[in-house]
């Protein structure tokens, strides 16, 4: 895809988020939208995945290590076709299949349940293990928030991770500045990022805007050029990209819009559409 269909695939994914978590009125939203064009790079662009064979063997794995921010990835994968868009409309609903955190039993597209903070990394390890112990070429990439680069078990997973060469791994934080309890720098800063990868071994790559496609492109396309050691691509976002009243406010982690709210949303993302249509 060029990157104008990218940014437009991007505002659907987000219109996905909102329509989610205001049908469900409950769901992650702030996370959700900052990470909606990485979730957008990954699932159009980057990935060798195949929506009518979700489980085909030598597809690439995703692990949303931050599983809260399933509204996101669930837009990016009905988009992508692995399931009807009309899906996201019951979003933590009795007897859905699409329930707050990612379930790997009951939906199609996602290869890890994911949701206990800091798990995740460790699962993309040992699938990123896997395929060199086995002679696979797939590769697997998790996304993880900053907030969650707290959990101790996260250094763990990129130690071994870092050992064991595991060149085939992506690992990929949400760098947008704020979780649940406020400024992350406040709650419990992990900065320097960056240099606590590479005190592990990894090659770091940092992305200045990781709302940008242009970046993410650049981004990944360095990923894939490096030998013998994981990427961390550690990349500055915006909380609530693209909803002008939830950009930045650590309120919107994980609080839905009532009806004002969502239709206000709405309308500004449905101008962005028509502007990059315009384009």
């Amino acid at each position: 895809m060029t990157t104008l269909e990218l940014q437009k695939m991007a505002v659907k994914v987000r219109k996905g988020v909102i329509e989610g978590t205001h049908a469900a009125k409950a769901g992650h939203p702030g996370g959700s939208l900052s990470a909606a064009d990485v979730f957008t790079y990954l699932y159009f662009e980057e990935m060798n995945i195949d929506p009518a064979d979700p489980k085909k063997e030598d597809r690439d794995r995703f692990v949303l290590s931050k599983g809260h921010t399933a509204p996101g990835l669930y837009a990016a994968l009905a988009n992508r076709g692995f399931f009807p868009v009309e899906d996201l409309l019951t979003l933590r609903h009795i007897g859905s299949h699409l329930q707050g955190h990612p379930c790997v039993h009951h939906t199609p597209g996602i290869d890890m349940s994911s949701g206990s903070l800091g798990q995740g990394i460790s699962a993309a390890v040992g699938m990123a293990l896997s395929a060199k112990l086995c002679g696979k070429d797939y590769r697997t990439y998790t996304l993880l928030g900053d907030g969650e680069i707290q959990e101790g078990q996260v250094w763990e997973a990129a130690m071994f991770a870092g050992h064991r060469k595991l060149d085939n791994l992506v690992v990929i934080v949400d760098n947008n500045g704020l979780q649940i309890d406020g400024n992350i720098a406040d709650v419990c800063s992990p900065y320097p990022i960056d240099k606590k990868f590479e005190a592990f071994n990894f090659h770091v790559i940092n992305v200045a805007d990781g709302n940008d496609m242009e970046q993410l492109a650049a981004a990944f396309k360095e990923a894939r050029e490096v030998k013998g050691m994981p990427t961390a691509i550690i990349m500055k976002t915006v909380k609530g990209k693209g909803v002008s009243f939830m950009e930045n406010q650590a309120s919107w982690h994980g609080t839905a819009p009532n009806d004002e709210q969502y239709a206000i949303a709405m309308e500004e993302l449905c101008k962005l559409e028509e502007e990059l249509c315009q384009k």
